[in-house]
């Protein structure tokens, strides 16, 4: 006879990872956030990949830095296929992905959205554009273009 006090093991388990998107968009439980949008970085294109981080500083970095006039809005998100590790931020410049910043062509569904957080010092995002604005300037651009 089973134990019925033990959890099945084949059952998905609810917020095993979770994953964040940072952004200005507006968008409601079940939407989902597909690539061809245009880019907040790089130059601008219409996206290859669109990103998702297991870190809610990472995705406050993203909300903050997103172009737009729409509120700052982070989302919690469910990739529908494969991801993988974000080339501008993980590699070469930063080994381990501490950001755990990753990236994927296959949509993400929107499950929820985080309604409180702290962002960043105004003096630190300032700081954060100047730096992007000059990658831009020397013509240093993002892997995902």
């Amino acid at each position: 006879m089973q134990n019925n006090s033990e959890p099945n093991p084949l059952l998905p388990k609810p917020f095993a990872q979770t994953y964040f998107h940072g952004t200005k968009a507006n968008l409601q439980l079940g939407d989902f956030i597909e690539v061809g949008y245009s880019s907040n970085f790089g130059q601008q294109k219409n996206s290859k990949f669109i990103f998702l981080t297991s870190t809610l500083d990472a995705a406050i970095w993203g909300a903050e830095l997103a172009l737009g006039e729409g509120r700052e809005r982070i989302y919690l998100v469910e990739p529908t296929g494969p991801i993988e590790n974000d080339p501008d931020l993980t590699d070469k410049k930063f080994p381990g992905n501490p950001t755990q910043s990753y990236r994927s062509q296959h949509p993400f569904k929107v499950v929820g959205e985080v309604s409180q957080w702290q962002g960043h010092a105004t003096l630190q995002v300032d700081a954060m554009k100047a730096a992007l604005k000059k990658l831009k300037e020397q013509g240093i651009n993002s892997l995902n273009d």
